[in-house]
């Protein structure tokens, strides 16, 4: 059942609730007006009978003069009077038509008016003339109630009608932007993120579809964001791809050679019997698999740190704080870590990581710092939210150049902190230098947010 339809219900049934409350309220009164009527015409009538019989006596042809009070009656809407006894006579009330037809039964038992009746006895000089009997007809009283009540049911009646045609247009024409909402929204799940509704609508409906027109512009940004960061990610992969290309082929590539023509020479020399050299080259087959392996083993520490794998992420941010030191002693480092064993998942953990090394990385080579503080705190969350883990890097250095655009280490540490539904924020502030903070919830993420007050980046 459409809305329209629920709503010209409703109006429908508090309007013939109105009407049989008003029709109940008219006929009561009704009553009681017809029922005050049908008295006073009683007691007219009496006193009509009475004042005639009073000149009686006088007359000379008293049975003619008492059919000719009878008959006096005749055309009056309220009595019936007759004349009992020799020559009887009797007059009765007109009844008057009626648009709506016969009054029915139920109508009259409702009014509930009961007819009235009285006797006069006639009596004169000692003779009996019989009596004038007066009965109250209230059917033309009613039947005039019944007219008004019908005028009155016609009128509501139209009045109804009108109101119901145009509870139907000005409803539907009102309602017709949830019909574009709903399309819209359809389109919307169909990827279709920059349609928009417009037009003039009701102000609660104009303030729906101008929440429906902001998210999708938002869902629009977001799936903007999405394609770039998918580019970035596909163009980083290939970056490291084409890194780990360079590596095999410029320093596991000439030693594979090397390990090949050792072996061959190994093996000529010892057809040839010349066992003092196959020592010789067999010592520098073991110095090819020897760097061969160390490149591996950086290689691997570049895609993933063994010292997180092996000793978890505090002693894997010291090691990376111990490095910097020892590199730098002139620079004061504060750090602000987990317990030992502690871990948010192998992938939360990789990203605090990540974050933390190319944060002391810019600070170290572009702030000139004499401090730098190393913080990873775990939040509770409050009845509303979601647990939390909080990386902060601050440095009192000058900062990096404003003027410069996000490079791959910006991009990588935001695009990873976007993946886990993070937040992060790169903030300079006069004498305290450039802070790194991110925050990644421990929990599945709803929505990605990047915020940054920083013009450039490194």
């Amino acid at each position: 059942m459409s809305l329209r339809f629920r709503l010209i219900c409703l109006i429908a049934i508090v309007l013939i609730a109105s009407l049989a409350v008003e029709g109940t309220i008219v006929s009561f009164n009704a009553s009681r007006s017809v029922q005050t009527e049908m008295n006073s015409a009683l007691q007219v009538g009496q006193q009509i009978v009475t004042s005639a019989l009073a000149r009686l006596p006088e007359s000379t042809d008293r049975r003619r003069d008492l059919e000719a009070l009878v008959a006096a009656f005749k055309g009056n809407r309220h009595l019936r009077v007759s004349l009992t006894g020799g020559g009887a006579a009797a007059v009765a009330p007109s009844r008057e038509g009626s648009h709506f037809g016969t009054v029915p039964p139920w109508f009259i038992r409702f009014l509930g008016i009961a007819p009235l009746a009285m006797q006069v006895p006639v009596v004169v000089a000692g003779q009996d003339y019989g009596g004038i009997v007066i009965e109250t007809d209230p059917i033309n009283e009613i039947l005039e109630v019944w007219n008004d009540l019908g005028d009155g049911f016609l009128v509501l009646a139209l009045f109804f009608g009108l109101n119901i045609l145009l509870i139907y247009f000005f409803i539907g024409r009102a309602l017709r932007p949830l019909d574009q909402l709903g399309l819209a929204l359809q389109q919307i799940g169909h990827g279709n993120y920059k349609l928009r509704i417009g037009g003039n609508a009701a102000p609660e409906l104009s303030r729906l579809l101008g929440s429906f027109n902001r998210m999708a512009s938002e869902l629009a940004e977001l799936d903007e964001e999405k394609r770039l960061l998918n580019e970035q990610l596909l163009s980083m992969q290939e970056e490291e791809r084409r890194a780990i290309a360079r590596d095999l082929h410029d320093e596991i590539s000439p030693f594979l050679f090397a390990v090949n023509a050792d072996l061959a020479a190994i093996a000529r020399l010892a057809k040839e019997g010349r066992g003092t050299e196959i020592a010789q080259e067999i010592q520098s087959t073991l110095d090819a698999v020897s760097h061969m392996q160390r490149q591996v083993k950086t290689m691997l520490g570049r895609l993933r740190p063994g010292i997180l794998a092996d000793f978890g992420l505090a002693a894997a941010i010291m090691s990376m704080v111990e490095f910097w030191r020892r590199r730098h002693p002139e620079i004061r480092f504060k750090t602000d870590l987990p317990s030992a064993e502690a871990s948010f998942g192998a992938v939360i953990d990789i990203t605090i990581y990540r974050i933390v090394q190319e944060s002391l990385s810019n600070a170290v080579r572009h702030g000139n710092p004499a401090e730098i503080t190393v913080s990873v705190a775990a939040v509770t969350a409050d009845d509303h939210g979601q647990d939390r883990v909080i990386i902060a890097v601050g440095n009192d250095g000058h900062g990096m150049d404003k003027t410069a655009g996000f490079g791959f280490g910006l991009t990588g540490m935001r695009e990873r902190v976007q993946a886990l539904g993070g937040c992060l924020v790169l903030k300079r502030e006069p004498g305290l230098g450039l802070s790194v903070t991110a925050t990644l919830p421990l929990a599945t993420p709803s929505r990605h947010v990047f915020n940054s007050s920083l013009a450039g980046g490194a």
